[in-house]
């Protein structure tokens, strides 16, 4: 799936959920919290009605949604956040690229260079892997719930640009700016996305066997576990033989 997110189908594949209830409202939060410095309305601020929709997802409650938006207003203090994007290197050369939403960007620095060292990486400078990527809508659509040739009329009517057959899934893309239409029209046609994400997908990637996915991997878990981590993308692949080992 060259030039796709290996990571994010993998979280799908493997059915990762936190644990940590408390974790995942506090990043969906924040993520609230930013969106809503673009205005209160949801039907206005199509960042985020997708923000409050993650989060009734996750089954966060109405008062702290509501306070997150308050906060991001500036109705409510807790809404000073900083927009970071960090870069860095993992095992066996593999390209890692973070958004981060944190209050304190002393403190979480040093957290991040700790966690890539602990696992034989390295935190790089800023530049360093991100002309790798680029900045895509990506929806997660299970193959049983639709046929091709419908769900390709639909998505590139509502201005996807690719769709590709990834195992049992259909996975769409988009430029960022089409999201919010594809996205909307998706629902219109009550086809049901297993994710649906701007991420940063690679433009190029580096096969992994079975050992070194799974260095990488721990990699990545230990970098998505931490509080302020939106969300990490890296140019990894894993053959489908690779992958049935890490199963096993």
């Amino acid at each position: 799936m060259a030039g796709h997110s290996k990571w994010a189908n993998i979280q799908h594949r493997k059915g990762r959920v936190d644990a940590q209830r408390a974790k995942v409202w506090t990043r969906l939060s924040r993520a609230i919290i930013v969106a809503a410095r673009d205005g209160a309305d949801l039907n206005g601020n199509f960042r985020l009605r997708k923000a409050v929709e993650d989060a009734k997802a996750a089954s966060m409650p109405k008062d702290n949604i509501e306070r997150a938006i308050k906060r991001g207003t500036g109705e409510l203090d807790g809404g000073n956040l900083d927009e970071i994007v960090y870069e860095g290197y993992g095992p066996h050369g593999v390209a890692i690229i973070l958004d981060i939403l944190t209050d304190n960007r002393n403190r979480t620095a040093p957290e991040l260079r700790k966690l890539f060292e602990i696992h034989q990486g390295k935190l790089a400078e800023s530049g360093a892997v991100s002309w790798i990527f680029n900045r895509k809508g990506l929806f997660i659509i299970p193959r049983q719930s639709i046929e091709e040739e419908s769900l390709m009329t639909v998505a590139l009517d509502a201005g996807a640009d690719d769709i590709q057959v990834v195992g049992d899934n259909f996975e769409v893309t988009c430029d960022p700016d089409q999201f919010s239409s594809v996205n909307d029209r998706l629902k219109l046609e009550n086809i049901e996305c297993e994710s649906a994400q701007v991420l940063r997908i690679p433009s190029n990637t580096v096969t992994l066997d079975a050992e070194a996915a799974t260095q990488v991997l721990k990699l990545m878990e230990a970098l998505d576990d931490h509080g302020d981590v939106q969300s990490v993308s890296a140019n990894f692949d894993i053959p489908d033989e690779a992958m049935a080992q890490l199963k096993s």
